[in-house]
């Protein structure tokens, strides 16, 4: 069964920066596309960001785009999620996760993150005004 630990979450004043590890194991990492999703209090679980499995391919969230990037080291089982100029609307707790399916691209994974069943603790990022 698939593991996932996010760290690096804080606090940060609007306008910094924070960067969130997601480390993987019980699954061949390297051959899934994997995405950044998030939680705000009292919200749904929402889409961040994908990057597909061979990691050429990345796809944002609107309100993320321009200042979020997401990247992968497949050396080292771990996806990551650069956060800039971040606002307090970013405030959430932030997840990992990975698609079903071998070889794709990311697409699917930003709505079929809904049906996945296993997630990790998640990491809490908090931005003050």
């Amino acid at each position: 069964q698939v593991q996932l630990v996010e760290s690096g979450g804080g606090l940060v004043q609007a306008g910094g920066s924070l960067r969130l590890s997601c480390a993987v194991s019980g699954r061949t990492f390297s051959s899934y596309a994997m995405g950044w999703f998030r939680q705000a209090p009292g919200k749904e679980r929402e889409f961040v960001a994908v990057i597909s499995w061979s990691g050429r391919a990345t796809y944002y969230a609107g309100s993320v785009k321009g200042r979020f990037t997401i990247s992968r080291d497949n050396a080292k089982n771990t996806v990551y999620l650069q956060m800039n100029s971040l606002k307090p609307e970013d405030t959430a707790v932030y997840y990992c996760n990975t698609d079903s399916a071998l070889y794709r691209d990311g697409r699917s994974l930003m709505t079929a993150y809904r049906y996945l069943e296993v997630w990790g603790q998640g990491t809490l990022v908090t931005v003050s005004s």
